[in-house]
């Protein structure tokens, strides 16, 4: 997935991970430096240098993230990166959450910082603290909020994973209901993201907008043939690409991944800080990390694909090697919009469990 950044790239400002050494004194002889406030909205604003705001985060001692998984864009190395990097305890609740899990229980368990989906980060924006990462420009407009209550972090196609040993590889959606693919959604398309976007990505024709309908009849297709199995019966999997990839190369022999020409869907996950975060000043330097190039390259690593890649590839910055090792696209996703995505989650409630089950 490219990302769109404006022509005046050159100007932005240099990416958090090639800042100031942590090790700088908050008296770093400047009279130019802010007066610190771990609650800023923006780095600039609150602490000035990344070493002042790596020795609040330090002080903080802590940082409490929620639903992010070990195997998921490869979170499990990021954590352990980050915690050695700056000697800061990572507090990890219920990795397994979905994004809704996590809005809803921040009262009570009081993370510092979120990882959702586009359109979740929407619909909580206002349990979020603003905060304009560095390398802010060279995020898509589209997949940050102006105010900066969210902001895109990583990006993926939904791909449809296959046995080679046993099925050929699928041109199209159309083609899984073909004799001998049998096929398994990622979850519960009314509850999971994953395969909710596997039921969109069925749903789109060459250069139209996904139609649920078409989805959705899809499936009831492959379940009324017997084809539609749940995964460890299966030799498809629809998937985020990510995801399949990971299983490609820890399954080199026995899994491959396309992502179909006639149906390249996309989606972001977004970051966000929580307004009323315990360690504000660590939850800030999570998200310098994330949005540095090496926390870029972390997530590209787990075949992530970066939202400051284009930016970081015109620097010289990308890991190109990792990059290399992507699912190849036929070209830009197709991101859906809130109203497309609540219209066709509103379909999938009224026609999924009768037509599909």
């Amino acid at each position: 997935m490219t990302v769109r950044i404006c022509a005046a790239v050159a100007a932005v400002l240099a990416s958090a991970g090639c800042g100031a050494s942590t090790s700088q004194s908050t008296s770093e002889g400047s009279k130019d430096l802010p007066v610190l406030n771990v609650r800023a909205a923006s780095l600039k604003q609150g602490f000035g240098t990344m070493g002042r705001l790596a020795e609040a985060a330090k002080r903080e001692g802590q940082l409490t993230v929620i639903g992010l998984p070990h195997d998921w864009v490869n979170y499990g190395e990021i954590i352990d990166t980050f915690a050695d990097k700056y000697d800061i305890k990572v507090n990890e609740l219920e990795p397994g959450a979905s994004s809704r899990r996590e809005l809803d229980a921040a009262a009570q368990l009081k993370p510092d910082v979120f990882d959702l989906t586009l359109d979740m980060a929407v619909y909580g924006a206002d349990k979020f603290a603003p905060y304009k990462v560095t390398g802010w420009q060279d995020l898509p407009d589209h997949v940050k909020d102006p105010k900066g209550a969210w902001y895109g972090v990583y990006g993926g196609y939904m791909s449809i994973g296959y046995d080679p040993r046993e099925v050929k590889a699928p041109a199209s959606f159309a083609d899984l209901l073909k004799p001998g693919y049998r096929v398994a959604l990622d979850g519960d398309p009314l509850r999971s993201a994953a395969a909710f976007g596997g039921v969109m990505a069925a749903s789109m024709k060459a250069g139209a907008r996904p139609d649920a309908r078409q989805g959705v009849d899809l499936f009831a297709r492959l379940k009324q043939a017997g084809q539609l199995v749940e995964p460890a019966k299966a030799n498809v999997i629809i998937d985020w690409d990510h995801l399949n990839a990971t299983r490609s190369a820890d399954h080199a022999d026995s899994w491959e991944v396309t992502i179909p020409r006639d149906a390249p869907f996309g989606g972001y996950h977004v970051q966000a800080i929580s307004k009323t975060a315990p360690h504000p000043a660590a939850a800030r330097l999570w998200q310098e990390f994330l949005f540095s190039d090496e926390g870029q390259n972390l997530l590209q690593k787990g075949y992530a694909r970066p939202a400051r890649g284009e930016a970081m590839l015109m620097k010289g910055k990308l890991d190109t090697e990792q990059a290399a090792r992507l699912p190849k696209a036929a070209g830009p996703p197709v991101l859906m919009t809130i109203p497309q995505t609540d219209a066709a989650k509103a379909y999938l409630k009224r026609e999924w469990s009768k037509s599909v089950g």
